[in-house]
């Protein structure tokens, strides 16, 4: 019984030190040094008045047509998410409706997560997200290209990304390090057409008849998100997200 506890306490500490290795590296590069100089102290002053503590998870929320990212936390031992920050788009791409190939110039649509932290972007700081995930090859089909490179970032310019101004992807980007920090390994980032009410489903799928399918897979997740202020379960199936 005591090797196991030792065995447990000694990945514990491994877990940490990756944690806090992490945060360790990213902070080693001039911007991202820059940004936590310029940001993190006020950032911080809100996100312990607002019940977040030390080590807090995050969610994104980004919605095309109103312009509008989403930043959600919550203390990691909580069970629900509360609305941190809101912020505009500062450019836009394409029109509503998903990514199809490579070099439409349409913004995503779907449920993806944080898989890249640059430091050292083109358009300042950039978040990666996992597009294409396995909905969007299937909507590419067989022989075509789905491209890919999609980012949220500063720099305000953008073909199909999510652009901000450089002064707001600093506080985006050192939330995004303070929460993989704290151990969230995929932080999401849901994208969406509009905010998916009734009214808006009725509404855009009037206009956009085509695209009424694909929409309907996504208003579940995020009306569970609306309810519940935590993340669905949500599955990728035959080209469509399954919400459980």
């Amino acid at each position: 019984m005591k090797l196991i506890c030792l065995t447990f306490l000694v990945f514990l500490n491994l877990m940490v030190n990756a944690q806090n290795n992490f945060k360790a590296t990213q902070i080693k590069f001039e911007r991202v040094e820059k940004a936590y100089n310029e940001k993190w102290e006020t950032l911080k002053k809100f996100v312990q008045a607002g019940g977040y503590g030390d080590q807090f998870s995050m969610i994104i929320n980004a919605y095309k047509t109103e312009g509008k990212l989403e930043v959600w936390l919550k203390y990691n031992s909580a069970k629900t998410y509360s609305l941190f920050r809101t912020y505009d788009f500062c450019a836009h791409s394409g029109t509503i409706g998903p990514k199809v190939i490579e070099g439409d110039g349409q913004t995503p649509e779907g449920f993806y997560y944080i898989n890249v932290f640059n430091p050292m972007s083109n358009f300042h700081l950039s978040l990666g997200v996992n597009y294409p995930n396995a909905v969007d090859y299937a909507r590419t089909g067989k022989d075509r290209k789905s491209g890919g490179d999609i980012y949220i970032h500063g720099n305000c310019v953008t073909v199909g990304c999510i652009p901000l101004t450089d002064e707001k992807i600093k506080e985006v980007y050192v939330l995004g390090v303070e929460a993989k920090n704290a151990g969230q390994e995929m932080i999401p980032v849901n994208i969406y057409p509009f905010k998916m009410t009734d009214g808006n489903m009725k509404k855009y799928i009037a206009q956009f008849p085509a695209q009424a399918s694909f929409w309907k897979s996504l208003q579940p997740g995020y009306l569970a998100f609306e309810k519940n202020k935590k993340q669905a379960n949500i599955s990728e199936v035959k080209g469509n997200y399954v919400v459980k």
